[in-house]
């Protein structure tokens, strides 16, 4: 009996791998397999807009604005992560650390362009051009967005100091746990300090 079944269960096998090992046996096709071509490139992909020159202040601007959106919408799930056990505490002050530092950014970049503005402004002015309103309005520009980039900057130096602080406060605990070092316990401290310390 067990012959009678070994037999064709051999048979079987040895067709089988004999097939498989056969590269010839496979059908081949006149077309090139899927990973061989690259995909076309779809007409809604492609952008009217001219693109902008990297370095120049537009083009730091249209960065920091995606990376602001970003950072934003890492951000915005990040309370409701924390309570369901997905990230740590750590994670979601980080994230919203993030978007404070990358607004602050923002508004400093578009200073940047609103000096410009003006320095072109002047130039057009200085050389007899009628452009006197034109320059006007750029300063009033120019003083809105210094006066948001400072409000800006005093909220991320806020933040920046309330990380820290809750960074030291974590590493104390940990340091009693047995879960930390004193030397990142000192480091925490260390860099507490010299967010605390007088800026010139």
């Amino acid at each position: 009996m067990i012959r009678a079944v070994a037999l064709p269960v051999t048979i079987l096998a040895t067709a089988i791998i004999t097939l498989a090992a056969d590269p010839s046996a496979k059908k081949k096709s006149d077309e090139p397999d899927a990973f061989d071509i690259e995909p076309p490139i779809l007409k809604q992909n492609l952008s009217d807009e001219p693109l902008t020159t990297a370095g120049t202040p537009d083009a730091e601007i249209a960065r920091l604005e995606k990376q602001l959106d970003r950072a934003k919408r890492t951000a915005d799930g990040a309370e409701r992560l924390y309570k369901i056990g997905v990230l740590a505490r750590v994670e979601v002050e980080q994230r919203s650390l993030r978007v404070v530092r990358t607004e602050s950014d923002l508004a400093t970049a578009r200073v940047t362009q609103a000096k410009e503005k003006v320095a072109e402004e002047e130039s057009r002015v200085a050389s007899g051009e009628n452009a006197k309103d034109e320059l006007d309005a750029a300063k009033a520009t120019l003083a809105q967005l210094t006066e948001a980039a400072q409000v800006a900057m005093a909220k991320r130096e806020r933040a920046e100091l309330e990380a820290a602080e809750a960074n030291v406060r974590r590493q104390q605990k940990l340091l009693k746990l047995g879960s930390a070092n004193e030397s990142d316990v000192t480091r925490a401290e260390e860099k507490l300090a010299e967010l605390r310390a007088p800026k010139n």
